[in-house]
């Protein structure tokens, strides 16, 4: 059976398509998550043929109407801020970001405003359907204050979910260039081991025993695309999608990213260019992002090109 949607601002009514847990045929039918539903139907917002139903697990036939009451979005803790913001892509669905090294991905504690949800919020003003209730934008990943490159974030709880199912699952493709110290050998490989929070610094995140309880299991492919002056421009593809890991992993091979001030120390004979350079964070740049739509499945690829700082950095160290 054809389904039959309709939505204002504050109903969704329409057909059930087949037949199913309510919760389920409602999440097939609407640009809503299944989480979200289902609070939506403890509160009472959910009606079958006129019928108030409060459980989720009610099977429903193909066929029965529904009408859905959405509550206003409640605002977010955050307060819209009109920073400049270069988007690669949007629809009503996402949008993609290219971030600038400096900026933080997310409010919190020492930065609690000046970021990315910040200057998302005031540019997607109006276009939030309300992510759990709140109009806020869907922050399923995120990148280091000093790494630029590319996220992507959902404006729609159905965007939300399937971007972090993708990412759970480990099917996002993500390419990062970066400039490391030194020059691997060999060229190419794969760096796994597990990465955690790091017991002696909890600032820090840290390569563990694979046997460990702790942290998750990480898996990096590098390349390296050229060879600099004590250094290196290589390409780092993420099988997973843990924080830090790019650092982390090529510190645990001898290689850390020039400029991290966490994971490694800068060579001697490269100090003075990134001095004279002004260059003062991690060489890190997350160049490409490839995902399926979450709502048309369309498989999308985005790339960005490396800022001026890195360009500079490449060219100073390849003299």
């Amino acid at each position: 059976m054809t389904r039959k949607i309709v939505t204002s601002n504050q109903l969704i009514t329409g057909t059930i398509a087949n037949s199913a847990r309510l919760d389920k045929a409602l999440a097939d039918a609407c640009d809503l998550s299944r989480a979200r539903i289902q609070a939506l139907i403890a509160d009472g917002q959910v009606t079958v043929d006129d019928a108030v139903i409060t459980s989720a697990k009610v099977k429903v036939a193909a066929g029965t109407s529904f009408t859905i009451t959405l509550p206003p979005a409640t605002e977010p803790a955050a307060r819209p801020q009109d920073i400049p913001l270069v988007i690669v892509y949007e629809d009503a669905h996402l949008v993609v970001v290219d971030k600038p090294a400096g900026m933080v991905v997310h409010p919190a504690a020492g930065n609690p405003d000046g970021t990315l949800v910040n200057a998302l919020l005031h540019h997607c003003r109006g276009q939030l359907s309300g992510i759990g209730g709140v109009a806020r934008p869907g922050i399923v990943h995120r990148i280091d204050k000093d790494t630029s490159g590319l996220l992507v974030v959902a404006k729609s709880d159905a965007a939300h979910e399937g971007l972090a199912r993708q990412f759970k699952d480990h099917s996002i493709e993500r390419r990062y260039l970066a400039v490391c110290a030194g020059q691997p050998r060999p060229q190419s490989g794969t760096i796994t081991g597990r990465i955690g929070r790091s017991d002696a610094n909890r600032k820090k995140m840290a390569l563990l025993d694979e046997k460990s309880s702790r942290g998750k299991h990480a898996v990096t492919h590098y390349k390296v695309l050229e060879l600099l002056k004590s250094c290196a421009l290589i390409q780092c593809r993420l099988e997973t999608g843990r924080t830090h890991q790019v650092r982390v992993h090529c510190a645990s091979i001898g290689h850390p990213l020039l400029g991290d001030p966490l994971y490694g120390r800068t060579p001697s004979q490269l100090r003075p260019i990134l001095k004279d350079l002004g260059f003062a964070r991690q060489a890190l740049h997350a160049a490409s992002l490839g995902f399926a739509h979450p709502i048309s499945g369309k498989w999308l690829e985005f790339t960005s090109q490396l800022p001026a700082d890195m360009r500079e950095l490449i060219d100073e160290c390849g003299h």
